[in-house]
């Protein structure tokens, strides 16, 4: 029987990634926000993939958070820390 379970996009990874780094650094929302020069509600929007975010922005995010950008995007990444 094929695998019918879709694969995550690229937003939706990202969003999961981030909300885990975030949440490991023991960050509020308002915290990394505020250390990335974001509004909270931009980043509560990425974390939750409803918009695209900027490769700049991400950039920004993970600096922030202190690890490598492409951890964000790896869907192997931060699996099973929620």
């Amino acid at each position: 029987m094929p695998n019918t379970k879709l694969q995550p996009t690229a937003r939706e990874v990202f969003a999961r990634n981030l909300r885990r780094a975030r949440r490991l650094k023991d960050l509020t929302q308002e915290g990394l926000a505020l250390d990335a020069g974001m509004p909270r509600a931009y980043l509560s929007r990425v974390e939750r993939a409803t918009i695209n975010i900027s490769i700049d922005n991400a950039d920004a995010l993970a600096r922030a958070l202190g690890v490598p950008l492409h951890d964000l995007v790896d869907p192997g990444k931060f699996v099973g820390l929620d």
